[in-house]
């Protein structure tokens, strides 16, 4: 069972450094969306395929989170595809390990996530999240204006266990593209993506990794239930990232994800 365990975990470390780097299964390449006119006219939204800060939105299915009393939903662009002249929003996808183990007989059980008490949810051009807390029947946008969303983390329905101990979750990470940093007018991919922490209640707390950091891959350590986070920084400040700027590594604890340092 042990050499079942570590095989187990070695996979585990593995398909972690996927998490935050883009995904192959994804069909559409996020498009972006221009944010120079700023004005928001709900009536005279254009959904023509060009790209717009004026665009309509729609919601996709519920996700059941691990906090009983909350509940988000992703919402994405609508979608024009000039072929068909239809409209279309894209689909939660799911970030999910190689290996499967439910064999719990001997105290520890894996599910299917990549890091234990966290499911990760990614989809072509979501744009926010809505958030609802049941007990107070009180829904909001986690932002206040459009942005690009890569990943979300948000606590599993479904309890792991981690070194023999249960893993909850009480909080959300959000990696997006949430501002024109190179000034070129889009919000898309060749701009800074920021790392962000939630809390429970949907709100804010602080960067995960400075700001002037562009972040595209991470890793999963279980021994010190740790992610350790690759960044590049933009070092001459022109808001995207070039080949020469130097990478550097963070560490985040996720016991209490308000720890965080450099790593190299």
């Amino acid at each position: 069972m042990i050499k079942h365990l570590l095989y187990f975990k070695l996979l585990f470390l593995v398909s972690s450094v996927l998490i935050i780097s883009s995904c192959s299964k994804a069909k559409l390449e996020e498009k972006g969306f221009s944010v120079y006119n700023q004005e928001s006219d709900e009536d005279n939204t254009d959904i023509s395929g060009l790209d717009s800060n004026k665009f309509k939105t729609r919601p996709s299915e519920v996700l059941l989170t691990g906090i009983q009393n909350i509940r988000i939903t992703p919402i994405y662009k609508v979608n024009y595809n000039k072929k068909s002249k239809t409209t279309f929003i894209g689909s939660n996808e799911f970030y999910s390990s190689y290996y499967e183990d439910e064999d719990a007989s001997d105290g520890e059980f894996f599910s299917h996530h990549i890091i234990p008490g966290f499911e990760i949810a990614y989809g072509y051009n979501m744009v926010n999240i809505s958030h609802f807390n049941l007990n107070a029947d009180l829904p909001h946008h986690w932002f206040n204006e459009s942005v690009l969303i890569k990943n979300i983390y948000y606590p599993s329905f479904g309890v792991d266990t981690l070194n023999y101990q249960p893993v909850h979750r009480d909080y959300f990470m959000i990696s997006v593209y949430d501002e024109d940093s190179n000034h070129d007018r889009f919000v898309n991919l060749k701009d800074l993506r920021r790392f962000y922490l939630f809390d429970s209640n949907g709100n804010k707390i602080h960067n995960l990794i400075p700001k002037e950091y562009s972040v595209f891959k991470c890793k999963y350590d279980p021994a010190n239930d740790y992610m350790y986070v690759s960044a590049n920084l933009d070092e001459n400040k022109n808001g995207q990232i070039d080949s020469a700027e130097p990478e550097h590594m963070f560490w985040i604890n996720l016991k209490n994800p308000e720890l965080s340092g450099r790593l190299y």
